[in-house]
């Protein structure tokens, strides 16, 4: 394991590079079941994408080795397409329930997703910023864009911005586009949480794998806080996280 504190505008970000992308996301998933275990009705705020999956698969060896019960924990998902009730196959609600919900004891009355079929977007981003005010999150975890977009908030995104409705880049829908189950096209519009959002954490854990998110990771770390790379204003948090392997890693100053 190769444990840096990096300087990043005048804070010091914890960084753990780690060889693999298995090893990175075990020590993601040990993270939460640590947060967990010494808080069993911690609010998590959880990811979805490519990046999670061996995070969650990791927290459902735990619950089946009855290491751990989710049963008091409260989460929250960062963003959701718009247009997608939660029974559709591409949907984030669905990808939750399949990854993880429903295999473990998280109790549906404790889990907070956004509703992409709502008939007005604006009344249902305002419904969710309520329960986030509500609930304030003691463990986020992030995964990052290739453009360095944390949940939906793209380029050019403000680190006060709340949650809201976003027209997602091109870059953002050609990096989805392989995920999709049924659909033939991403959705080109989203409800995500904001950076403020993410920011009011009392903890956030980034996971970064593969060379693809090498430059992502870079600017994010090594340069000052840009609305360019949303990514970057996570240097602006006392507590959080970095967990890279190897090829995300790869272009970062050692």
């Amino acid at each position: 394991m190769d444990h840096h504190p990096r300087i990043a505008s005048d804070r010091v970000l914890n960084v753990t590079i780690l060889p693999t992308a298995q090893e990175a996301s075990a020590a993601v998933a040990e993270k939460i079941l640590s947060a967990v275990r010494a808080n069993p009705a911690a609010v998590l705020g959880l990811a979805t994408g490519q990046t999670p999956r061996r995070v969650y698969a990791a927290l459902l060896d735990a619950v089946a080795a009855g290491e751990i019960s989710f049963a008091d924990a409260t989460t929250f998902n960062l963003d959701e397409y718009c247009g997608l009730p939660a029974s559709h196959a591409d949907s984030f609600a669905a990808y939750m329930y399949r990854e993880l919900f429903g295999k473990a004891d998280f109790r549906p009355a404790r889990i907070n997703l956004i509703d992409g079929a709502a008939a007005d977007n604006e009344v249902e981003a305002a419904r969710y910023a309520r329960l986030l005010a509500e609930h304030p999150i003691d463990l986020q975890l992030l995964g990052i864009g290739t453009n360095g977009h944390i949940g939906f908030n793209e380029p050019g995104a403000l680190p006060a911005g709340r949650v809201q409705t976003v027209k997602l880049s091109e870059e953002t829908l050609l990096a989805n586009q392989p995920t999709l189950i049924e659909l033939k096209q991403v959705p080109a519009h989203a409800i995500t949480m904001g950076i403020g959002d993410i920011l009011a954490a009392r903890e956030i854990v980034i996971l970064a794998t593969g060379p693809a998110k090498a430059e992502a990771v870079r600017r994010s770390l090594q340069e000052t806080p840009d609305n360019a790379c949303p990514a970057s204003h996570l240097s602006t948090h006392s507590n959080v996280h970095w967990f890279l392997d190897e090829a995300a890693a790869g272009l970062l100053q050692r």
